[in-house]
């Protein structure tokens, strides 16, 4: 059978398995050497030169999901932001960035670049207007994330990965939030999809992985400047990511339906001021996310009344685990002033809308109705707190 006729869920069940010919197992074998011949062999094979049989294999899952003809796989998501980036950039160059990034993407710019000489400018808005007008001569690379850490904001993908192919500059995206099941930017357009694997294609908060995706060209050009940067990742990881992706439908579309409906109870939650969720038709970019989704994620943010203390919130959840990172299986929360984004200054974060009140949530895979319970119980406890103090 031809793979690229595959669906979802077997894509991620069978795609770049591997094939136990000694025993027949159906699990794919792992195979952990890390020394392997160089006489009378067709390849030359090294961890770091990213092509052991467990990493190839789950290369071409990967590629698979994202309807690329390549990807490498690297030791965690900047990893592969930092390697992708770096790989089509010199000194001198320029990038045009999305002004709401993670904020390891954002300091990974502003402390970095200028070390390699390499300018960028952040576009001011969304629309694909925004971004145009800050290109210039030597702009080489556009980079997007959408939807965005931590708001979820989400662009016009398809439309601005047109207008820089109209200028002959590679665009990227980092699809971590949406995961490929949700999202393909390479359908829209794109050049390079990256992705945080620790998330979605992970799932299970156990694993530290990236992943980029795109033409054969493209990944030999990261691959000539990862190979000698050395972000690669342990087979035995390899192998665990393997077998966390054969899940990742099923994973993230029972996340998708939690979200989409915990979202909607948060909306009109008292204690709450604001939600940041793509799926709500009050999100400002809920039509945009509508034409180019699949699904809208398991992740959203929201803001807490000033009624609310909210380091006394998160404490009182019970099922909802306080904790960094997203995307597994059980739900958590932070606060992205003190985690993903406190790298940024205070008055960064408030010019992207990040107040100390947001928290980002990553709904997991638990009964809807027990993560609203957990969430009533919580504010009800610190309220009854606050009245008695």
């Amino acid at each position: 059978m031809k793979t690229e006729n595959f669906k979802l869920n077997t894509i991620c069940t069978h795609v770049g398995e591997l094939e136990d010919k000694q025993f027949g197992g159906v699990v794919s074998p792992l195979f952990p050497s890390t020394a392997y011949p160089f006489e009378h062999v067709d390849q030359k094979r090294y961890p770091r030169y990213f092509n052991t049989p467990n990493q190839q294999a789950l290369a071409k899952k990967l590629a698979a999901l994202e309807y690329a003809e390549s990807a490498l796989i690297f030791g965690s998501g900047m990893a592969a932001i930092s390697t992708t980036v770096l790989a089509f950039l010199k000194s001198g160059d320029h990038v045009v960035l999305q002004k709401e990034l993670y904020g390891g993407t954002h300091n990974f710019i502003v402390e970095e670049f200028k070390r390699f000489g390499i300018n960028y400018s952040f576009a001011q808005g969304r629309h694909v207007d925004e971004f145009e007008k800050v290109m210039q001569p030597n702009t080489k690379v556009v980079y997007l994330e959408s939807p965005s850490n931590p708001l979820l904001s989400v662009v016009d993908i398809q439309a601005i990965a047109k207008m820089a192919k109209s200028k002959g500059v590679l665009s990227m995206i980092d699809n971590t939030f949406a995961s490929p099941v949700n999202q393909n930017p390479i359908k829209l357009g794109v050049d390079l999809v990256i992705h945080s694997a620790t998330k979605y294609l992970g799932g299970h908060s156990d694993i530290l992985a990236g992943a980029v995706c795109g033409s054969e060209a493209h990944i030999q050009q990261i691959y000539s400047l990862a190979k000698n940067l050395g972000g690669t990742l342990s087979d035995y990881t390899v192998w665990l990511l393997e077998r966390s992706i054969k899940t990742l439908g099923v994973r993230v579309k029972a996340q998708n339906r939690n979200a989409k409906k915990l979202a909607k109870y948060l909306s009109k939650n008292e204690a709450i001021s604001k939600v940041f969720y793509p799926g709500l038709s009050s999100h400002p970019d809920h039509d945009i996310a509508k034409k180019q989704m699949k699904g809208y994620g398991g992740m959203m943010s929201f803001e807490l009344n000033e009624d609310i203390d909210v380091s006394s919130f998160m404490d009182a959840l019970q099922i909802i685990k306080p904790a960094m990172s997203l995307a597994g299986v059980e739900s958590t929360i932070l606060s992205p002033a003190q985690t993903s984004h406190a790298l940024l200054s205070a008055e960064e974060r408030e010019a992207q809308g990040i107040s100390d009140r947001v928290l980002r949530f990553s709904v997991g895979i638990e009964d809807r109705k027990d993560l609203i319970a957990d969430f009533e119980q919580a504010i009800a406890k610190v309220r009854a707190e606050q009245l008695q103090a």
